[in-house]
Formats: structure tokens, sequence, C-alpha cells
């Protein structure tokens, strides 16, 4: 057992695999007692179980530490919020929340139907909000916590992703909403945009650059829930972390503007948009015709 969190109290959601476990056995053995939350589905979002959130609080507690498990549908406010109240419940307190869990319904926008869309929306954006915000009205007391939410490279776009892409940047905005609104309260919130072998990227049509580990991405949000991190005033931030590698995104900014003394017409937008504010190269459209290749012949090119 370490001390990085000794003494805080941490829940995390789907922590019944993969990232999520590797992240509550890691706070756990960091001295942190904590909430395993998972509703225990497959990556499709079917099939609940209780089962294997309580598998996780055995192994903690096995290992000497001291967990609790809720089974619950944190896409549901109710879920949420039980959660929250399950930590101040058991341990008095809540000093971080980690909110992984997700599913994935693949389908290309053009055939994607609502009931692929709605539960990925749900699972991971909703999600985040409702943990986020029945976790910032106890943290908001205490005048201190840590909210970390979890995006993928994908927020960039994807193929045949759109509905997981488009909750990942939710959940970028919703974290950089969270560090501003909740700043005067000392409570943080920042992302992670993990590259790591679990069974929701063992899909994905290409290969990862640097594939890690889930102990990997644990070690980086071990570091965001503790006080270390929260002296630096590390907030609003959104982290990549690709095994040996941990990089920071920019964060959003206008590029290159222009002016019309005069206002826009469609002419002069066309005239200027082109030459004087241009685009900003989108880097997946330049790996499209790569991807389609590898997609045909059974192999997967490599994200740079």
């Amino acid at each position: 057992m370490g001390n990085f969190l000794a003494g805080k109290v941490i829940a995390v959601t789907g922590a019944g695999r993969g990232i999520g476990r590797a992240v509550a056995l890691a706070a756990a053995r960091e001295g942190a007692r904590v909430v395993v939350n998972d509703y225990g589905v497959a990556t499709d979002g079917t099939a609940p179980s209780s089962e294997v959130a309580e598998a996780v609080v055995k192994e903690i507690e096995a290992a000497g530490g001291e967990a609790v498990a809720v089974a619950d549908d944190i896409s549901t406010m109710a879920g949420g919020q039980r959660v929250v109240d399950t930590a101040v419940g058991a341990y008095g307190r809540l000093d971080g929340v980690v909110c992984v869990a997700g599913i994935l319904r693949e389908r290309m926008l053009f055939n994607m139907t609502e009931e692929e869309w709605d539960p990925v929306i749900a699972t991971h954006l909703k999600g985040t909000f409702t943990v986020f915000r029945a976790a910032a009205a106890v943290m908001r007391r205490q005048r201190s916590g840590t909210l970390i939410g979890f995006t993928s490279g994908n927020h960039q776009g994807s193929v045949s992703q759109a509905n997981y892409s488009a909750a990942k940047g939710g959940i970028i905005s919703l974290v950089r909403s969270a560090a501003l609104g909740l700043h005067k309260y000392g409570v943080t919130a920042n992302a992670v945009a993990p590259v790591a072998r679990t069974r929701m990227s063992a899909n994905v049509p290409m290969e990862l650059a640097g594939m890690g580990s889930a102990e990997d991405v644990a070690a980086l949000v071990v570091y965001l829930l503790s006080d270390r991190a929260a002296e630096e005033g590390i907030t609003g931030q959104v982290y990549s972390v690709a095994g040996p590698k941990i990089a920071v995104w920019a964060q959003p900014c206008e590029l290159r503007s222009a002016y019309a003394s005069g206002g826009w017409t469609p002419e002069t937008i066309a005239e200027f948009l082109p030459r004087a504010v241009g685009v900003d190269p989108m880097p997946m459209l330049s790996r499209l015709s790569e991807m389609e290749e590898a997609a045909r012949s059974g192999a997967r090119p490599n994200a740079q």
C-alpha cells in the first residue's frame, strides 16, 4: 500500500473491468477508500450484472483496502446520485470521482438509429454529468475535491462512431465547464484520453500508436486525484496517456480571422475566407484512404 491518496474517498464508474478496474485498484493501493460502480453490462450496454463490481471490491479487500460496490446505471440521475450517496454514507465524504463507464454501438452515421445513438450518449456524456452533478454538491460544501472525466482521441471525429465521438467531445466541454464553475470552491476537474488495451479498444479499426496498459492510465489518474495535482493548480485540462507518453491537449482558440468594414456578403466571404482565414487541417482526413484499404484487407493502419 502507498499513501498518495491516503485518507481520500474515491468513486470510480465502470470500475468492474479494464481501465476503471485498474483505477479502482490503484486508488486503493495508494490509501483511498473506493466506491466501485459498475452496471456490469456487455460492451454494447446489454445484460447488466452486479457481479463485476462486487468482484473488484473483493480484490481490494483481499489486498487490505476498503471498498464498497454500487451496481447501478449512472446514465440515470438516480444512479449517479446513488454512487455519491454511497460514498458519503459509507465514509462520510467524497474527494474524487472518476467517470470511466462507457459502451459502444458502432454504425456509419447514415445508418445509425436512435437506439444506437441514445444509449451511447446517455452512458458516456449523461453518465459523467449525473455523477459530476451529485459529487459537485458535496465537494462544494467540503470546498475540495476532484472530478475526472474520460474522453478519447476520437473526440476529433470518427468514421463509424459518431455517437461515441460526440459524447467524448461533450465530456471535454463538461469538464472545462466544471473547472470554471467550481474553481472558487477549491474543486478541480480534468479529462483523460487513454490509449490502452481494453475490451472496448479491441475493435478499433486501426493500430493505436504507443498502445499502453490500463495500469499506465491508472497512474495518471491517481496523480490527478492527489493533493499534489491540486496544489499545482491543474484543472480544466485534457491529458492523453499512451504507454510511456503523456501529453496535454491544446485549449480551443481562434487561429486566424478577417474583418469586413462594411459587413460580409457571400461574395466577399468567397474571396476572403479561403485566403485570409483558411482552414485548420483535419489530420484524420488524410488517413481515410489508408484506413479504408486496411479495412478491406483485414489489417489495421497505425494511428499517429
